[in-house]
């Protein structure tokens, strides 16, 4: 037994039990209540672990261990995103295969956590770089490709029911998400294809296809890249230029659950600010497709969705995207020129970029016309970047009167802007969008009302086949195709049909995992193929069919995760019905909000299509979401003198007097804000020996300011470094005080020693400090000590099961403090406080634990505490007893007590008597449980 708190050996040792006794492994276990919670697995980086990234993982475990104790079976795994571009970057610039540098980073987060005691059940442990939980990745794909979606059921069959219905109805009237420009069929028709033309058919209908799509393409990476990570035009990774491609891509359906991703929203306890961005980016329209005739074009119609179908009479002119695959049929050749360079430079702006910018005006006219289906009125074809053609129809229809934007577009170009309402104000000056009024100078819907002019067009543009009712999503199908090398193989080859078109095809189930092929580098082809094309000569399927060199996107691995954890060693599933009818849904998934449109949203997807196919129960996969706030750093700085002949810096406190440089020095030399002179001097290049340093009271201050933690602010914290100065424990319990966990909040080690010393008082109420002896007895405990136990039990839970973990920090610190102060070392109090304690500093409660007597490593599974409010109720009320309004003593009385024998007790009493004088009071006035006055005559 250690009787001083010698932390560092206390938190190996019990680490080192934890891991042989395999403390937290869960099991299935019906005759217990499940909890699931779930951290977003990291990616693990070169750089290891800084004090932001644990903050999650530390709430985490702390209502994974506040579960146990309420006697629930806890699910609490961790594992890996191991795939990415990073480790593919490094392997790029060092010839190093991306397996090895993704294993030393793994090792290096696993030993940062084991060290940060968190109750992870390890032999759950997945990767996905593991070919063998890639191989279920690569099994989902191929249910996804398998598949359809049914409109009438509402949601995904079997790609074998489709062709059922086709042999015996045909598509015509068939209620399917598919391609738009697919090719309506009867039974006839389908039965009357070849095998070939009907497997082609059937392409458009799967819920994984191909597809050509507009991407962001980075020459210099040499693959797609997804928006978030694109940020100005440049790669996120390197700063490279990105621009517009289109390029044949795998793609996933995802808007054929549109409206069950919004619908599911409702169901689930997520922050409102979270489920109103997915809510936006689904971006439900209900509108109108229309048709406009190209002038001197006989073969195509441009089809436009808007919601304003209303509006289609003040139409001036109309915009196409700038990589709209009729660009350079609909350019004139007068326009050639500035089209074409208008087009290169698109190609340069983000997708971002280009729907956010509101203030710059461009475009280019095509030199063509279309014509307005309701008046047959010329309109010119524009070319502007704010429409994508990858959303809608990639055609705007432009209604200066009604929309800004289509305003400042007309005015830039000195463009007509028609009214078409006369409760239009002000249009000469703004764009007025409007409902209200009366339609003029509009046609047909002259005079009407909003509702019935939208009816009134609709139905005309439906009765002549020009146009009708739709409902639109601004989500897009997800891009499933990354051109790198460190990802899941799509587990596909190309087989050439009788006239030679190469069609997709899956390799078999049992040919799982399909693994990745040793390539010379990790670069595209000379040619400009994928790096996989290096090893096409020998990687091909049977021999003789080349796979699909694109690999899956960094989304694949982390949309169905949380499944393999349920049951990681399965190699027959991706896990068993048992398992997964036990585990279920996630209680509680703690992450970053930055995920709300990307992985959150691909997981719901993913999750909604295994349990259309019957393999998981729940809709939504995680229940509860919590997005905690950003640990922000504080950085140091020191100030060195602009011009001067010899290397100076000056204090904080003294730079206002000279013309200096502020520099950020690393926080990690810097104590209190005083910065430690020889470690600066040797962690930098551009300071001499013989630098000068100006200081105040024989000390170097530097200046501070709260930035986002970053490598190049020198203002990382490394936990490593805490944990060996203060222990585990501390660093958790600071984290979790820092404030309340959603919130954003800066980062001070100067204040981390305050919870040290917190713990160090939680020793002190079990060990002497100058005997180094155990002073905990079996006496009973006092009403008091009682009181501020229980005042704690019930503060705890009610903290906890609300998820506001700093507060339960506080209550704690109060309730060690009142125990300290009433020299309470009871053990059936102290039991209690240990246990309320171990979810926060799992090892020195541990440690007290066995100190008391109780098993071994045996309080994770201990009972949380009773609350019993009977200790909180007064025997006693102390009454303020004053003479005349002015109190002068405080008495006791039972809370029982009626008002005569207070007044009966309080005139007998000695301090009374002495106050009295002699005199007799004129009326004693006492008031229950709030004050006794006793009122004297004059």
């Amino acid at each position: 037994m250690r009787t001083e708190y010698q932390f560092r050996e206390i938190e190996k040792a019990w680490q080192s039990f934890w891991e042989a006794n395999q403390t937290f492994q869960a099991k299935v276990n019906p005759a217990k209540p499940k909890y699931y919670v779930l951290d977003m697995f990291p990616y693990p980086s070169g750089a290891g672990l800084h004090v932001g990234h644990p903050l999650g993982y530390i709430a985490s475990d702390i209502m994974a261990r506040y579960k146990r104790l309420q006697g629930y079976e806890v699910l609490h795994p961790m594992g890996f995103d191991s795939f990415g571009l990073p480790a593919e970057q490094y392997a790029i610039q060092t010839g190093q295969h991306p397996a090895i540098t993704t294993e030393q980073n793994i090792a290096r987060y696993i030993e940062q956590l084991k060290n940060m005691g968190f109750s992870f059940d390890w032999s759950r442990e997945v990767r996905t770089s593991d070919a063998s939980y890639y191989k279920w990745t690569q099994w989902i794909f191929m249910q996804l490709f398998n598949s359809w979606y049914n409109q009438e059921s509402d949601k995904a069959e079997s790609i074998e029911t489709l062709k059922t219905i086709l042999g015996a109805k045909g598509s015509i009237g068939l209620k399917a998400v598919c391609d738009e420009e697919v090719t309506r069929i009867t039974a006839e028709q389908w039965n009357a294809m070849s095998a070939d033309e009907q497997y082609a058919y059937l392409l458009s209908f799967r819920l994984a296809y191909l597809d050509d799509s507009v991407v962001n393409w980075c020459p210099q990476l040499g693959t797609v890249l997804a928006n978030d990570e694109v940020k100005d035009g440049v790669s996120e990774r390197g700063g490279y230029p990105v621009e517009q491609k289109k390029m044949r891509q795998w793609s996933m359906r995802i808007t054929a659950y549109a409206d069950r991703l919004l619908r599911g929203l409702d169901e689930v306890d997520w922050a409102d600010s979270l489920k109103e961005q997915q809510r936006n980016w689904i971006g439900k329209s209900i509108g109108t497709d229309v048709e406009f005739a190209i002038e001197n074009v006989s073969d195509k119609k441009i089809k436009v969705f808007t919601t304003r179908v209303d509006t289609i009479y003040g139409v001036s002119f109309m915009v196409l995207a700038p990589e709209h695959e009729w660009v350079s049929k609909l350019t004139t050749p007068a326009q050639k020129e500035a089209v074409e360079e208008y087009v290169n430079w698109a190609k340069t702006r983000s997708e971002l970029d280009r729907v956010s910018e509101v203030k710059t005006v461009s475009g280019v006219f095509t030199g063509t016309y279309v014509i307005n289906p309701v008046n047959q009125e010329r309109v010119p074809l524009f070319l502007a970047d704010y429409v994508l053609a990858g959303y809608g129809t990639g055609a705007v229809m432009g209604v200066p009167s009604g929309d800004q934007r289509d305003w400042n577009f007309a005015k830039h170009f000195d463009l007509p802007i028609p009214a078409i309402l006369d409760g239009q104000k002000d249009i000469e000056k703004q764009a007025d969008p409007t409902k209200e009024g009366k339609y003029i100078h509009s046609g047909m819907i002259n005079g009407m009302g909003y509702k019935e002019a939208t009816n009134t067009l609709i139905a005309w543009l439906e009765e002549n086949g020009i146009g009708k009712g739709k409902v639109q999503y601004r989500m897009r199908n997800a891009v499933f195709s990354r051109q790198r090398y460190w990802g899941e193989p799509v587990p596909v080859y190309f087989k050439p049909t009788a006239s030679g078109d190469l069609l997709p095809y899956l390799i078999e189930e049992t040919e799982l995992p399909l693994e990745l092929p040793k390539i010379d580098k990790y670069l595209p082809t000379e040619t400009g193929e994928p790096p996989l094309g290096r090893a096409a000569a020998d990687w091909k399927y049977k021999g003789q069919y080349d796979y699909e060199w694109s690999t899956m996107p960094g989304w694949a691995g982390s949309s169905w995760y949380w499944y393999r954890y349920m049951d990681a060693t399965n190699s027959g599933e991706f896990a068993s019905k048992e398992a997964i009818n036990y585990w279920k849904a996630v209680d509680l998934y703690i992450g970053g909000s930055e995920h709300a449109t990307g992985h959150l949203l691909y997981s719901r997807f993913w999750n909604k299509f295994l349990k259309d196919l019957g393999y998981v129960p729940e809709e939504e996969f995680a229940k509860k979401l919590i997005n905690q706030g950003m640990i922000q750093g504080r950085s140091n700085f020191v100030y060195r003198l602009k011009d001067s002949a010899k290397v100076t810096f000056v204090s904080h406190g003294l730079k206002d007097q000279y013309d200096v440089a502020a520099l950020h020095v690393d926080v990690n030399i810097v104590e209190n804000d005083v910065l430690d002179l020889e470690a600066f001097k040797k962690s930098r290049n551009d300071v001499p020996a013989d630098a000068e340093f100006i200081l105040e009271d024989g000390k170097y201050v530097c200046g501070w300011e709260v930035e986002k933690m970053s490598k190049s602010k020198f203002n990382v914290v490394n936990p490593d470094d805490l944990i060996a100065k203060y222990g585990a424990d501390t660093l958790r319990v600071y984290e979790m005080f820092l404030g309340p966990l959603e919130q954003f909040k800066p980062w001070n080690t100067n204040s981390i020693s305050g919870s040290h010393n917190f713990l160090r008082k939680v020793w002190r109420l079990f060990f002497d400090d100058n005997t180094n002896t155990l002073k905990v007895v079996d006496a009973p405990a006092t009403p008091e000590e009682l009181k501020v136990l229980h005042t704690a039990i019930r503060k705890v839970q009610d903290d906890l099961d609300r998820f506001s973990f700093n507060t339960v920090v506080s209550t704690l610190m109060i309730c060690v403090n009142d125990l300290g102060a009433l020299k309470c070392h009871k053990k059936s109090v102290l039991r209690e406080l240990v246990i309320l304690l171990s979810p926060y500093a799992p090892h020195i409660a541990e440690e007290l634990w066995a100190a008391l007597g109780e098993q071994e490593g045996s309080i994770s599974y201990a009972s949380f505490p009773t609350f019993n409010a009977a200790f909180l109720e007064e025997n006693d009320f102390n009454y303020p007893i004053s003479f005349n309004g002015k109190v002068k003593l405080t008495l006791a009385f039972p809370v029982t007590a009626t008002p005569a024998e207070i007044e009966a007790a309080v005139l007998a009493n000695e301090q009374v008597t002495k106050h009295l004088e002699g005199k007799t009071p004129s009326k004693v006035i006492v008031v229950p449980k709030r004050i006794v006055n006793i009122v004297l005559g004059k």
